[in-house]
């Protein structure tokens, strides 16, 4: 008796969203240490995908505010980006900004703590 072999295909396709956008004010100076970026005054936390656009997020947060990438990865769709309070806060803006209006991504509420 055979056995027949049976063949599964399993594919990811991601939508286009900000699947989480959080800001951090005034982070525990360990956290900097643990993440060995240098310490500031905010930190942003966003996970993307599909996940190359942390490269498209990574370019609009350095330019619409005065803020320095502390992490991407383009594989996992997550970037860390840090500086003061407001600059953090008006880069994430300008992120969920572009990518919904512009990329027609589906944005998500920037949270803090």
């Amino acid at each position: 008796m055979s056995e027949e072999k049976k063949r599964f295909i399993q594919e990811f396709v991601p939508g286009k969203q900000v699947t989480l956008s959080h800001m951090i004010a005034n982070p525990d100076p360990e956290m900097f240490e643990k993440l060995g970026i240098e310490q500031a005054g905010a930190l942003g936390i966003l996970t993307l995908t599909p996940s190359e656009t942390v490269i498209i997020a990574g370019d609009l947060a350095t330019k619409a505010a005065n803020v320095t990438i502390g992490f991407l990865d383009r594989f996992t769709g997550s970037l860390v980006i840090v500086g003061t309070v407001s600059e953090v806060s008006a880069a994430m803006e300008e992120i969920n900004r572009f990518l919904s209006q512009v990329l027609k991504y589906t944005p998500a509420d920037i949270t803090k703590s």
